[in-house]
């Protein structure tokens, strides 16, 4: 495994995206614990993608214009959802110092549907992977998956890092209401804007 695999590995994980902006508003809304739920839903939402890449799968995205389309509207229709949610929801973006029950399901199911629902995942792990692959590979399935998991392991680490450090801030958040409430707006914008760049997605 390179070097160069790792370093561009967590430049992409610490990029801020649908997963990071996600698990931030749970860890600044729930707490740590309920930011290593969403760390895990967004973590095995990378599933699906590396299968497809790995068996071959996310071609079909790159060569069918239907099958992406398809899969595409449905991301921007839940990043749409995602952000109506976070914005008329007080739940989904409540700091307090008494929390209603957490349903860390509920949470780890948002999180990876998020990513099962983002098509531009299947193409960069189809892009992605197979440039650190030897070419006189003898079991290159077995690299790709091993691949794989490195970028998922990573993936859980950097986003249960985010997490923590939503799940300081909330003290500070807790003690302001109105910070609070232009969180929510932000959170909430941030989803319109990565569902509407999706949307422009050819």
């Amino acid at each position: 495994m390179s070097f160069e695999f790792l370093f561009t590995s967590l430049i992409v994980v610490l990029l801020p995206g649908t997963g990071v902006i996600y698990t931030l508003a749970i860890g600044l809304g729930r707490g740590f614990r309920a930011s290593i739920a969403a760390a895990v839903g967004c973590t095995v939402g990378i599933v699906p993608a590396a299968f497809a890449s790995i068996v071959g799968l996310s071609a079909l995205l790159h060569t069918s214009a239907l099958a992406f389309q398809v899969l595409k509207y449905l991301g921007v229709a839940y990043l749409f959802y995602m952000a109506w949610k976070t914005l008329k929801d007080d739940s989904t973006l409540e700091v307090r110092e008494n929390d209603r029950p957490t349903h860390y399901t509920s949470i780890a199911v948002n999180g990876a549907l998020l990513n099962v629902l983002n098509p531009k995942l299947s193409l960069f792990f189809l892009a992605f992977l197979p440039q650190f692959i030897s070419a006189d590979a003898a079991r290159p399935t077995m690299q790709l998956t091993g691949l794989a998991m490195v970028f998922m392991a990573m993936t859980f680490v950097i986003f249960v890092g985010y997490g923590a450090f939503a799940a300081m801030a909330r003290d500070y958040v807790i003690q302001r209401p109105k910070v609070t409430a232009w969180i929510r707006r932000a959170f909430a914008g941030t989803f319109g804007a990565l569902g509407a760049k999706l949307a422009l997605t050819d």
